[in-house]
């Protein structure tokens, strides 16, 4: 008999309040959110009030500032999340449905398209504050990782964005009919804990790093380097986590069982391998381009 895990009887709910017949509910997904934003929000205040870590003493922006771009992150998080998941994983459901996008509490949430959104507003923000971009980007994509961890673990909570199906002694077994579907598999379907392995390497390991080269070895001094290490590490991460992820239904056919977005000569790749390649290849641009300023 196969060693699994069984999923744990937590409620995607924190809990519910019911007001004139409304119900109203906090879930772990908007508190990830929430808690996650607010970390980051003040691991980017500590950097920027520490003197030290910037060249010659002098940080890109006020801690005050922190919190007035915050608002414009918030704002690119959504709206760039929100059609980043449209654009890339069902525009056509959505072109026929177009009234949905606006549903956002129904789910669908893309964080390759929320990073855009987030970049597209912090390059407006600095552009009409006079601001330095790239340190900018240093002080903000610091804390990042923290939301990344929390999320990917609130996806585990929500059963949702589970991995592949595997005979490994760690396996999950979820819960739901779509969970329990592993083809010609019988008996009980066991999956990797893919969220878990992003919530680990796109948070613990990239914080991990990203906190040694800004405190440590003075990354913040080399405009774009945090940013660039954020990207390559975020990108690196995603796309090994692809291997074993179940990728979206829309993709998964007789024909394509391993859900490639792109596929040639027997070989493939997921949507979300493709979008995190330009992500790693841009993060490789800012780690060269940062260490060429300096020298």
């Amino acid at each position: 008999m196969q060693a699994l895990i069984p999923f744990p009887e937590i409620s995607p709910e924190i809990f519910t309040l019911s007001l004139g017949g409304f119900e109203f509910a906090l879930r772990w997904y908007a508190m990830a959110y929430i808690v996650g934003i607010l970390i980051a929000w003040r691991i980017s205040v500590r950097a920027v009030r520490t003197a030290r870590l910037w060249r010659d003493g002098q940080a890109p922006m006020e801690a005050v500032q922190v919190e007035d771009l915050l608002t414009w992150v918030i704002l690119g998080i959504i709206l760039g999340g929100r059609l980043g998941y449209v654009l890339f994983y069902q525009p056509a459901y959505y072109l026929s449905h177009p009234m949905e996008i606006l549903q956002v509490w129904q789910g669908g949430m893309a964080f390759h398209g929320g990073m855009l959104g987030v970049v597209v507003a912090g390059w407006i923000y600095c552009a009409r504050n006079g601001l330095p971009k790239l340190s900018v980007a240093d002080a903000i994509a610091v804390g990042v990782p923290v939301g990344l961890m929390l999320g990917r673990i609130a996806n585990f909570i929500n059963a949702e964005l589970w991995g592949r199906a595997t005979d490994l002694p760690w396996g999950v077994a979820f819960p739901g009919l779509d969970a329990q579907s592993c083809g010609q598999i019988e008996g009980i379907c066991v999956r990797h804990p893919s969220q878990l392995y992003e919530a680990f390497l796109e948070g613990v390991v990239l914080l991990a790093i990203l906190l040694w080269q800004g405190w440590k070895r003075d990354a913040f001094q080399m405009p774009g380097r945090i940013t660039g290490i954020f990207f390559a590490g975020y990108g690196l991460a995603r796309f090994m986590v692809e291997f074993v992820r179940q990728p979206d239904a829309q993709f998964v056919s007789e024909g394509n069982p391993l859900g490639w977005a792109w596929q040639m000569g027997g070989v493939g790749l997921t949507m979300g391998q493709i979008l995190s390649l330009p992500m790693i290849i841009l993060g490789l641009w800012l780690m060269r381009r940062a260490a060429k300023v300096v020298a």
